[in-house]
């Protein structure tokens, strides 16, 4: 398998040098980096060379590195059942700058697409449909986001008054909490709530010395 994903690898540089960042196997899977203009060229070659034949898309998702500059990757997932093989391809982008649509190469990438601009705001130039897909249309931000707030912006509620779906914004029913995430035994003090009732502090009634009974002669 190595041996083969390696002479796949040599056949990718030969023929992709020019739209070609990187061509890397780790992990026993192959994975290239494309220029982003390139991408549908690159895909169109993979799809159609008959030393490929990548005939079918997987996959497309984004990845966040906030980090970075290019802070997205969009990374396609194909696959050869002629040749029995898979590839990775990655594009690197912003937030502002569009990956170009690949809707002409593979049709599946449609709501791939849309998926990967809901959920990490990723833009495709020439994408025939681009809307959210899987949040609502009032939807705000992008939730996959590793900057977007884990309670979100807004909930959605059916008002029986006005009997429609409304928007409002989060309203957190209690405040946060710290935890010490320490198990019972870990967290236990010598004294348990309650051990103080068994022990009677000292000068109690409980300790005073008591008197002898009294006997009748």
């Amino acid at each position: 398998m190595a041996e083969a994903l390696n002479v796949l690898a040599d056949l990718v540089r030969g023929k992709l040098a020019q739209d070609l960042v990187g061509a890397d196997v780790k992990h026993g899977e192959l994975t290239i980096v494309v220029n982003r203009p390139a991408i549908a060229k690159v895909l169109k070659t993979l799809r159609d060379d008959a030393d490929f034949r990548f005939t079918i898309l997987v996959d497309l998702c984004g990845a966040d590195w906030p980090e970075r500059e290019q802070r997205f990757d969009v990374v396609y997932h194909l696959l050869s059942l002629s040749q029995n093989q898979r590839i990775r391809v990655k594009v690197t982008t912003d937030e502002d700058t569009p990956v170009p649509s690949v809707t002409g190469v593979f049709s599946s990438a449609g709501w791939y697409e849309r998926e990967a601009w809901d959920l990490y705001g990723i833009l495709f130039a020439d994408h025939p449909d681009l809307r959210r897909i899987l949040t609502d249309y009032g939807f705000e931000g992008h939730p996959l986001r590793k900057d977007f707030p884990l309670t979100g912006f807004v909930e959605v509620r059916y008002d029986e008054e006005q009997k429609r779906v409304v928007y409002e914004k989060v309203k957190l029913t209690q405040d946060f909490r710290s935890f010490d995430f320490l198990s019972p035994w870990e967290g236990m003090t010598p004294l348990l709530p309650g051990d103080e009732k068994a022990t009677p502090s000292q000068g109690t009634a409980a300790e005073a010395p008591k008197k002898p009974a009294e006997t009748k002669a």
